[in-house]
C-alpha cells in the first residue's frame, strides 16, 4: 500500500473544497493519475507529500502519517519522493550538486548524496551534464534533473506531478525505461495527460474529476470504457471522456 487518503478534506485559503472527505488507497506498482484541469491531481500529489497537510483526515504511507511528529515525518518524507510541476533551480548550482542536495535534505550523508546523484543523473541520460549549471539546461533537462531527485535517495514511493511536460520523445522514452527499470518494491504515482504509452507503462489508473474518484482500476478495465468504435490510439482519451462526461480538457 503506497499512498492512502482516509477521509481527507482540504481547502485553499476558505475557498470551497478542492477535496472533501476523499477515501482512496493507491494499488502497488505503477499508477497514472488522470483528470480534468483543476480536479485535484496536484493537490493530491502534494498532500502524499506532506508539502500540504489536509484540513480533516489522514494521508499515510503504511503506518506512518503526514501529521505526524517531526522525527516520524522526516521517516515519512525518506520513504516518498515529490517531484512537483513547478521545479525549483537553486541558482549556481550543477545538476549533480542540486540532485546531490536533495539527497542530503532526505537524510544521506554527503558522500553518499554526491556518488548517488551521479547515478541518478544517468539514469535520465543526464550524466555527460552533470557538471553544468540547472539554470543553463533547458526546461525538458531540467525537468529530468527533477527527476533525477526524486530517484536519488531510492524512495519507496515516487509521485511525480507532469514528469514528462517539456521532453522530447526521445526524453519521454528514457524517463519511461528508467520507471520500467525500477525495482518491483518501488511505487510510482504520476500524472500525466500523455497516454501513448498507458498499457506498456502503467499498472493502474486513477482518475478523478472535482476531487472525487471518478475511477479506479487496472488499465485493462479503463480501456474497457472506451467507444467500441474508437481506433487503438485513442482509446486513453475515449475511456477518459466517458468517465468524466467528456466536457473538460484533462490537462492538469
Amino acid at each position: 500500500m503506497p499512498i492512502a487518503f482516509d477521509r481527507c478534506t482540504f481547502a485553499y485559503r476558505r475557498r470551497r473544497y478542492v477535496i472533501d472527505r476523499l477515501n482512496l488507497t493507491f494499488s502497488t506498482g505503477r499508477t497514472v493519475l488522470l483528470g480534468p484541469n483543476g480536479a485535484g491531481k496536484s493537490t493530491l500529489l502534494a498532500l502524499a507529500a506532506s508539502a500540504l497537510r489536509p484540513g480533516a483526515g489522514t494521508v499515510r504511507h503504511e503506518s506512518t502519517r503526514t501529521t505526524a511528529k517531526r522525527a516520524q515525518l522526516a521517516a515519512y518524507r525518506r520513504n516518498v519522493a515529490w517531484m512537483p510541476q513547478e521545479l525549483s533551480v537553486v541558482p549556481g548550482l550543477t545538476a549533480r550538486e542540486q540532485v546531490a542536495y536533495a539527497g542530503w535534505l532526505k537524510g544521506l550523508s554527503r558522500r553518499e548524496a554526491w556518488e548517488r546523484a551521479l547515478g541518478a543523473l544517468r539514469q535520465v541520460e543526464l550524466g555527460n551534464r552533470a557538471d553544468e549549471k540547472v539554470s543553463s539546461l533547458s526546461g525538458g533537462q531540467q525537468r529530468r534533473v527533477g527527476v533525477a531527485q526524486a530517484l536519488v535517495h531510492e524512495a519507496r514511493v515516487l509521485l511525480l506531478d507532469e514528469p514528462t511536460a517539456g521532453m522530447d520523445p526521445r526524453q519521454r522514452t528514457v524517463f519511461h525505461e528508467a520507471l520500467a527499470g525500477l525495482p518491483p518494491s518501488v511505487h510510482v504515482i504520476l500524472s500525466t495527460h500523455d497516454t501513448a504509452d498507458l498499457e506498456a507503462v502503467y499498472d493502474q489508473v486513477v482518475v478523478v474529476d472535482e476531487g472525487r474518484v471518478a475511477f479506479q482500476g487496472p488499465v485493462r478495465a479503463f480501456l474497457g470504457h472506451a467507444d467500441p468504435a474508437a481506433v487503438p490510439g485513442r482509446k486513453a482519451d475515449s475511456a477518459y471522456h466517458t468517465l468524466t462526461g467528456g466536457n473538460r480538457t484533462w490537462d492538469s
